[in-house]
């Protein structure tokens, strides 16, 4: 019987493919309990070969119908996620891509509850693939080491998992001088924030000190002026009023000297009159 389990080949960079192959017999059950019927083997038969033909959305129909004719088919399962994979392009977090999602889904279910455990680790290695060509570089290793419990033997797996650390490391040591250079650019913006304010500061007061400076001389100079426009100081008040106190003393010895007289020269008339 031919071959059910198409090739899934996923490269990016260094990544190798994957190479599925069919692990049942021609019987239309097997020892695991798995049964199979014709109508969904002539479904698959007939999706493998568009597949081929690169036909990927014409085989995907033929694989869908071929799990309608029989759900249990794990076979069907795997290649029609291979077909969605071939026309999905890349998944990455900031561009979903829902055909990508639903083939993942498909192998994320294969590779923990599959019957077939060859099929199992073929579905976990193709998850790490499409992890890896996301960048996803964390859940990648996660997936090839699953695919390694599955099958130690898996030399692509083992080499595409070492690939994924090495990537991992290079994305933290970029994610870390990305840190680091933010943090200097946060030092470098709070600095000059600092010095400007310092500035401001230093205007500030130099603004209030020409204030002050001005203040002064206008205050001499509007002294200045009352003394102009005729002001008296307390020193000038005080000699004037001296001067007023003199002047009256000297007004009131001179009309006390006149009255001495005055009466001086009555008391004479009276002593001897004529």
């Amino acid at each position: 019987m031919k071959s059910r389990i198409l090739s899934l080949i996923l490269l990016v960079a260094c990544i190798s493919g994957a190479m599925a192959t069919d692990a049942h017999a021609a019987a239309d059950k097997t020892s695991d309990g798995y049964e199979s019927n014709k109508q969904e083997r002539n479904f698959i038969a007939a999706g493998n070969k568009l597949y081929r033909d690169k036909r990927y959305a014409e085989a995907e129909v033929q694989y869908r119908k071929a799990i309608e004719a029989n759900q249990a088919s794990e076979t069907a399962v795997f290649n029609l996620a291979a077909s969605l994979i071939r026309q999905g392009g890349t998944n990455t977090p900031d561009a979903p891509n829902k055909t990508i999602q639903e083939a993942q889904q498909l192998l994320s279910s294969l590779s923990t509850s599959a019957r077939d455990t060859h099929l199992a680790e073929l579905a976990a290695y193709n998850l790490g693939n499409l992890a890896y060509n996301a960048e996803q570089y964390q859940p990648a290793i996660e997936h090839y080491k699953n695919a390694l419990r599955r099958n130690p033997d898996n030399d692509k797996a083992r080499q595409n998992l070492r690939l994924a650390q090495k990537k991992l490391q290079e994305q933290q040591n970029q994610d870390q001088n990305q840190d680091k250079d933010k943090d200097k650019d946060n030092e470098q913006q709070q600095d000059k924030q600092d010095q400007q304010q310092d500035k401001d500061k230093n205007e500030n007061k130099d603004e209030n000190q020409d204030n002050q400076n001005q203040q002064q001389p206008q205050q001499q100079q509007d002294q200045q002026q009352n003394k102009q426009q005729g002001g008296i100081s307390d020193q000038n008040a005080e000699q004037i009023l001296k001067a007023m106190e003199n002047e009256e003393k000297a007004t009131r010895a001179r009309i006390n000297a006149e009255k001495a007289k005055e009466t001086k020269a009555n008391r004479r008339q009276i002593a001897k009159p004529w």
